[in-house]
């Protein structure tokens, strides 16, 4: 009974999601033609793209938690016997139960206090935008619920029996809590919120029930700020780029757009030594360009790479080890998420930050192709191609070395924004796939479909709980005694860079990247300013310095997901995966004392 009621209620969230996804493309891709072609923009068209762009963070939210996708961090429990990572899942489940619970009614009170305030371009009540967000929340809930009640009894008992004391503890300490001023921080933002995290509490659960937690026992704030922050979050509409540059991966995947260009690659240098490991970071480098997500960049080009470098003799372990280590080398290429994401939160522009990441990303990728020289030593090299087939390859590759070209070209041109240039390069892959690679698969595109909304999902609600819980750090004063002990480190602008590096590897690690990237960007960017750094110098050197800690093992999930990607044991690459990361902060330390190679293009 209770999995019949699962199977309807995913039917019913995923049909409407999916559609959400396909609608949203189309009304951007139709603001874009109506404003560049006919010189008649449609003047609703980004309202209705932001009313149905928080439905499908919500909707999207759910359908990751239906499929128990939300980013967690699963490095401690998988080290754990069966019966205690049982534990484990059903507190995973317990604490985001809670936390929906708690907001439930807030947002209720929330979307009403919307309905009496009128949209300016289709004057309907914003209640039909709000109205989202008590929607998924309820579906959340219920969805918990229902995986809850299929589980057994003791573990669960035992769960909430230990949430309920922790409550009870928290109720009693509440007066030393507030005596103690700001080093509470601490106990909610470092010991619960590490806890949670740790035990594999998904991540943007774990920053909500840590916020609510904090504002209930030490402050007398609304919780309707809660709602209101993760409304903000996730409503900019910058972000709308996130969603509509996953599909683009997984379209340039299907349409078989991908494999032409590392076959191009591979034809061009694989007679050389190490020849494969430069064809992987190139394609690394070209397929960043297009999809913008770590995950489909790996997916697009391992599988096409990995086959014929274990023809010649590569390794497993060296093999997955710079496939991770060019994944943080190109978190800076654009349109990566993670500059969409900064550029959101931050206020730098996003048009700068695609402009500057290019050069530093490419520093990296030339420190790692020293070390790919060095450690291929010994492996068969493939045969030289000949002029004709790398003529042929290219002229088949061709269409698809133009997209990122066409994407960086409309924007900078001014033809779309950064938001609208994604479907621009949806129209322009399905029209490759359809007429000139003739791989476009109907029967995928519905899946595509709902992973882009699950993905989306997962990121944008972490954004959302995170901007409630930078506003909870902000408004506590921590943000100005961060700003005074950061700037009282010594060598200036350079020693600051020098501590953020050190700090995002560790964030990278723990947090991941976007989490990471939302929460303390705010906090840090005005400090980086005060110290004369500039603000998408920073952004570079954040960024990347988030991304060696997010490929580095042995918390690094990126890491586990190129090892998954390359169907290799994560162990394989443990051993040899320092040297890479050693070129990484190597290169990283260059992009930092040279502030040109991010700027001087801007």
């Amino acid at each position: 009974m209770i999995a019949r009621i699962e199977n309807g209620l995913r039917v019913g969230v995923e049909l409407p999601t999916a559609a959400l996804v396909m609608v949203e493309i189309v009304v951007l891709l139709a603001g874009v033609i109506s404003r560049f072609v006919f010189h008649h923009p449609f003047v609703w068209s980004d309202e209705l793209a932001s009313i149905l762009f928080l439905w499908l963070a919500m909707l999207g939210s759910v359908v990751a938690l239906q499929r128990m996708q939300h980013m967690r961090l699963t490095a401690v429990i998988g080290q754990l016997s069966p019966l205690k990572r049982e534990y484990a899942d059903v507190l995973a489940l317990v604490v985001p139960a809670i936390f929906l619970a708690v907001l439930l009614p807030i947002a209720v009170e929330y979307a009403a206090d919307e309905y009496y305030i009128e949209t300016p371009a289709l004057g309907l009540s914003n209640i039909v935008r709000a109205g989202a967000i008590p929607v998924g929340v309820v579906l959340m809930l219920l969805s918990c619920v229902l995986r809850l009640l299929r589980l057994r009894l003791v573990p669960l008992l035992a769960i909430l029996a230990v949430l309920a004391a922790i409550a009870g503890g928290l109720w009693l300490a509440a007066p030393l809590l507030k005596a103690i001023g700001n080093w509470n921080l601490a106990f909610f933002f470092v010991l619960l919120l590490s806890a949670g995290v740790l035990l594999g509490v998904p991540i943007g659960f774990a920053f909500g029930t840590a916020t609510v937690a904090f504002l209930m026992c030490v402050t007398k704030v609304p919780l309707t700020v809660v709602v209101s922050r993760m409304d903000e979050g996730m409503s900019g509409l910058v972000l709308l780029a996130v969603p509509l540059f996953v599909f683009l991966g997984l379209l340039i995947d299907m349409t078989g757009m991908a494999r032409a260009m590392v076959a191009f690659l591979a034809g061009l240098l694989g007679h050389v030594r190490g020849g494969l490991y430069y064809v992987l970071l190139g394609a690394m480098y070209l397929v960043s360009g297009i999809s913008g997500s770590k995950a489909a960049d790996m997916a697009a080009v391992a599988p096409v790479l990995f086959p014929e470098m274990k023809r010649r003799g590569s390794d497993d372990g060296e093999m997955v080890s710079i496939l991770s280590a060019s994944g943080a080398m190109s978190e800076t290429i654009p349109p990566s998420l993670v500059l969409i994401t900064i550029g959101s939160v931050t206020g730098v522009s996003i048009a700068a930050l695609f402009t500057g990441g290019l050069l530093p990303s490419l520093v990296l990728a030339i420190a790692l192709g020293v070390v790919a020289w060095w450690r291929s030593r010994g492996e068969a090299v493939g045969e030289r191609a000949s002029r004709g087939e790398i003529g042929r390859t290219f002229l088949i590759a061709l269409p698809a070395l133009l997209l990122p070209f066409v994407i960086r070209s409309a924007v900078v041109e001014g033809v779309a924004t950064a938001t609208e240039v994604s479907t621009i390069g949806i129209a322009y892959a399905s029209i490759c796939g359809l007429l000139i690679y003739r791989q476009f698969d109907w029967k995928k595109l519905y899946p595509m479909l709902l992973d882009t909304a699950c993905l989306s999902g997962a990121i944008l609600l972490i954004i959302g709980t995170a901007t409630s819980m930078a506003w909870a750090l902000t408004q506590s004063g921590f943000s100005r005694q961060l700003a005074q002990a950061m700037a009282a480190v010594p060598g200036g602008g350079f020693g600051f860079l020098m501590i953020s590096i050190v700090a995002f590897v560790i964030l990278g690690s723990v947090l991941e990247g976007i989490p990471a990237i939302v929460l303390f960007g705010p906090l840090l960017f005005p400090i980086a300013k005060a110290a004369h750094v500039n603000e998408v110098h920073y952004a570079m050197v954040v960024i990347l310095a988030m991304g060696v800690g997010l490929f580095a093992p042995p918390l690094g999930v990126g890491y586990y997901a190129a090892c998954a990607i390359g169907q290799v044991s994560p162990d394989a690459g443990m051993k040899r995966i320092w040297p890479y990361l050693g070129a990484l902060l190597v290169g990283l330390v260059a992009v930092a004392a040279i502030p040109w190679l991010s700027t001087g293009f801007l």
